[in-house]
């Protein structure tokens, strides 16, 4: 049986309320940009929330929902606006980690929470750079366990009730993913002068101080947060993201084109240009999603490929939206401009050449091996 047999539990998005409410978060998101002090997208998140959005995946065990719906959801919270999409594609993260990897108990409670509209979660796994603080860390005192230190790009900061935090333990060589209640403001604090970029500016990705937090749990024993498939979905979540940033750019140069006094052949090949790269996106979701629901073997190195591919049109499809619209939406701080810092300063959080070149080296070694 696939991983995504079974029929979910969790209560659906109505395709019509999604829609209204992906309307209304995308009217929204140019001046939740302008913002001179960026806050927690609060009214968007709810607006999720309220759609059902928040509790596509939360359904106990390892058979998923279908990855096609999930990443396309995500793909298009993150087109209407690119920072909500952050934090949409972090709190699904945390509640499928939460489905199967919590203990019982606690996952039980907290997914019942995630049904009834009462918790949003993320990932957080920055570690602090020197100057920035000590690395959160795992401490222990007689049965009980606390978080301590500093991680950074923490997106949704301040709006979030739980976090799964990479952290470092003494008494492991490898990290661990622990459950942090974050609305206890004696023991977190959210450092809102840290995160100062032009792009992703509504996600507060902030950095985030812990002061002997309570560890509410463990999710897996060290280096758990990589257990496959569950961090190939994680990524291939993060890939229909920039998916959508990648729409949302594409959307807005199209505009641009088309609203030119006499559009012409090298508009008209700009654009096609461009829907070749977002067509390139799709083809590698589509494929992503089937290896995500056959829990295929392969999935991580389709998830590397995906990303890396998606990746590479993404950026194709922006360099071919500013040559073929020149400066004019960027001086104006259009949609095009916004969608252009949005995606390149999320892309660049993402490291992808240490994979490509493993797998390469795999590839060269076994062509040699075969050689010989």
């Amino acid at each position: 049986m696939s991983r995504s047999a079974v029929a979910p539990a969790a209560p659906q998005p109505a395709t019509g309320t999604i829609t209204t409410a992906l309307r209304a978060i995308a009217a929204a998101a140019a001046e939740r940009d302008r913002s001179v002090t960026p806050v927690f997208p609060d009214d968007a998140i709810t607006l999720l929330q309220e759609a059902g959005a928040l509790a596509f995946n939360a359904v106990a065990g390892p058979e998923r929902p279908p990855a096609g719906q999930e990443l396309a959801l995500v793909r298009s919270v993150a087109c209407a606006d690119a920072s909500v999409g952050r934090i949409f594609d972090g709190h699904l993260n945390g509640v499928e980690r939460l489905a199967v990897q919590a203990p019982p108990a606690l996952r039980e409670a907290e997914l019942s929470a995630v049904r009834d509209r009462r918790l949003r979660v993320g990932v957080w796994g920055g570690d602090p750079r020197p100057g920035e603080g000590p690395r959160a860390t795992v401490e222990r005192r007689r049965d009980t366990e606390t978080l301590s230190g500093v991680k950074t790009f923490c997106s949704g900061a301040g709006g979030l009730d739980r976090a799964l935090v990479l952290a470092r333990d003494p008494d492991a060589r490898l990290p661990v993913a622990v459950w942090i209640d974050l609305t206890d403001g004696d023991s977190v604090t959210v450092d809102e002068r840290w995160y100062r970029a032009s792009g992703l500016r509504a996600s507060v990705s902030h950095r985030v101080v812990f002061d002997r937090a309570p560890v509410l749990a463990r999710f897996g024993p060290p280096g758990g947060l990589a257990e496959q498939p569950w961090f190939g979905r994680d990524a291939l979540r993060t890939a229909a993201s920039w998916a959508g940033m990648a729409d949302r750019a594409l959307h807005a140069a199209l505009d641009e084109l088309a609203g030119r006094p006499n559009p012409g052949s090298l508009e008209a090949l700009a654009a096609g240009r461009m829907l070749t790269a977002q067509q390139t996106i799709t083809a590698w979701l589509e494929r992503a999603a089937r290896a995500m629901d056959a829990a295929a073997p392969e999935l991580p190195g389709i998830a590397l490929h995906a990303r890396v591919a998606i990746a590479h049109a993404s950026r194709e499809l922006l360099d071919e939206a500013a040559r073929a619209c020149g400066s004019h939406p960027f001086a104006t701080g259009g949609d095009l401009d916004r969608a252009r810092r949005d995606l390149e300063l999320f892309l660049l959080q993402h490291r992808l050449e240490p994979g490509l070149a493993a797998a390469g080296a795999r590839a060269l070694e076994d062509r040699a091996q075969d050689g010989r």
